[in-house]
């Protein structure tokens, strides 16, 4: 029997199905993954599986989003001013800091709010929205709806793709 057959045996569909669920929920924490590879996977091996697929990969990958997003917002508020990040109630008044790219950055998130999210999906940049999206205290359900947008989108071009 060849090895390959085993996974693609009917039995084995849940376990794929299982598998891409977990791989797509750690691919969208701080975690390394590659959750689109499996996704290809499950879909070669059992094609006739594309919606409960497309569905727990975006599933996985927002739940994902969303612990990188309670990651965020566990992080002690923090006021993004003009002139730099500077923590909330400091007794002094705060020194001229310049504006640097991460400042800039989370003004940008701050400035479009949670529609930001449609891009968290993106490679390197979409931890860092999830993250700052919770340190600036958007509201979650917003944030949720729009990565989930975001996530789906680009899992059905996927799935699309190889259908």
């Amino acid at each position: 029997m060849d090895w390959l057959s085993w996974f693609s045996h009917p039995d084995m569909v849940n376990a794929g199905l299982a598998g891409l669920f977990v791989a797509s929920f750690l691919s969208a924490t701080l975690l390394p993954g590659g959750s689109e590879a499996v996704l290809l996977g499950v879909l070669a091996l059992h094609p006739g599986q594309a919606l409960p697929a497309l569905l727990l990969a975006t599933l996985g990958n927002t739940l994902g989003g969303m612990t990188t997003y309670w990651m965020g917002r566990a992080l002690p508020e923090k006021k993004v001013m003009r002139s730099g990040i500077h923590p909330d109630g400091a007794g002094d008044a705060p020194k001229e800091v310049p504006l640097g790219d991460t400042a800039r950055h989370i003004e940008q998130v701050r400035r479009w709010g949670s529609p930001a999210l449609l891009l968290a999906w993106a490679p390197l940049i979409g931890d860092a929205l999830c993250a700052t999206a919770g340190w600036l205290r958007l509201h979650w359900l917003p944030c949720m709806l729009w990565m989930a947008l975001g996530k789906g989108a680009r899992y059905a071009v996927l799935v699309f793709a190889v259908s």
